[in-house]
């Protein structure tokens, strides 16, 4: 194998230049992102507080507005971008008078002031930071992550921009090294261990501070899949490349990450997934982006995502023992419903069939279902091949 690798990877040298011919007119397709200062962001929150006040000055019950992020109908979609919200998305009113809704009131006001706080000090916290600054008053940390993104729609405001970070839970290897915001050099090269995702990725240094000669990046569902391409030495034995895992559903990092890898290195961006209505709405929250995190199209989505595997034709095609397959639970087909409903299925028709192939066939198998096949079938020949001859939609 290592003696044809100059001549393995022609389809991928041809995609890669096709992605490069299309570079500036996606450019052209999609809003540059608004750099907005510190002075900006306290400005934001001011106007917020001052509209409270006001209310309160006029004996008028304080509230606050919020864009509805967890709604299809305030949703479009542009196969540039991916799912994005409208300007003229129905909002939701937070009432300070309200039993219902007083409590969050009283956490946005409070998150604001640390946030407030954050930027004005040019300090930065965690989610998980601020929630253990009130416990009491916050109740969980999911109350704490929600109200932080409502912020970040509210005041239009990237949340990296608000000085609030999140712990990264994604891993990444392979052919690449980049600067930290504070200069610290992050290698990924090791064969044996994964460099955690940077929590704060918008501060990596860019172009001249990202290093790679990787052939493509290799988006990875699941840990357990990603640790065992990284025991095989995936990224060094078949081809220079990139790989990383958000461990399931990716958290906002590893999106970003991958967006910054594809902005950076004009590389192809391929994903391996469970052949499973789950997995792949994971690819496609790579691919169209989410809908609670639809206001920040822009920067998550990586509309050039293409999924490699593990494809519904390839169970028939590869012969998977019937017992490595899974039948389908109501859930999974009312999952894959969903899916094939979504705005961006239209725009995909090889996806629309393999999904269509599954909701026919009745059933899903993951990734490691091919060890029935060999112990090493994934890594020495199912991914080569792919790779090799274009096996991907």
């Amino acid at each position: 194998m290592e003696s044809s690798l100059s001549n393995q990877f022609v389809e991928i040298d041809k995609l890669r230049a096709q992605l490069l011919e299309k570079v500036e007119i996606m450019a052209d397709c999609q809003h540059v992102e608004e750099v907005i200062g510190s002075q900006e962001v306290l400005t934001r929150i001011e106007n917020v507080i001052l509209g409270v006040v006001t209310s309160l000055s006029k004996n008028e019950a304080p509230v606050l507005v919020l864009h509805n992020r967890f709604s299809w109908a305030n949703i479009s979609f542009d196969s540039a971008i991916g799912l994005q919200l409208t300007s003229q998305s129905a909002v939701t009113t937070i009432r300070s008078d309200c039993p219902s809704s007083v409590t969050k009131f009283a956490h946005i006001l409070k998150i604001l002031s640390v946030i407030y706080k954050l930027v004005q000090s040019n300090s930065y916290a965690t989610k998980r930071d601020i929630y253990y600054n009130n416990t009491q008053l916050f109740g969980s940390q999911r109350n704490v992550d929600c109200i932080v993104d409502d912020i970040s729609c509210m005041l239009k405001v990237p949340r990296r921009t608000l000085h609030v970070l999140a712990t990264c839970k994604g891993l990444i290897s392979g052919d690449l090294c980049y600067l930290e915001e504070d200069s610290t050099r992050v290698d990924c090269h090791s064969s044996s261990i994964a460099v955690a995702v940077s929590s704060n990725v918008v501060g990596i240094k860019n172009i001249l501070y990202i290093v790679s000669s990787a052939k493509f990046v290799l988006i990875v569902e699941k840990d357990a899949t990603f640790q065992r391409l990284l025991d095989d030495d995936f990224c060094t034995k078949l081809s220079p490349c990139i790989m990383i895992t958000g461990k399931g559903v990716p958290d906002v990092n590893s999106r970003l990450m991958v967006r910054k890898l594809w902005d950076t290195l004009h590389i192809p961006v391929f994903a391996l997934v469970d052949a499973d209505p789950h997995g792949i709405e994971i690819m496609c929250i790579y691919k169209y982006g989410s809908v609670s995190m639809s206001f920040e199209a822009h920067s998550l989505t990586v509309p050039s995502v293409m999924w490699l595997g593990l494809l519904p034709s390839d169970l028939r095609r590869l012969r998977v023992p019937e017992d490595a397959l899974i039948p389908l639970t109501q859930r999974d087909e009312s999952k894959l419903n969903s899916l094939l409903r979504r705005p961006y299925v239209t725009s995909q028709p090889d996806w629309q069939r393999e999904m269509e192939l599954m909701q026919r066939s009745k059933v899903k198998a993951e990734i490691q279902s091919l060890t029935t096949i060999a112990p090493d079938f994934l890594t020495s020949i199912y991914l080569p091949n792919k790779l090799r001859y274009g096996g991907w939609v």
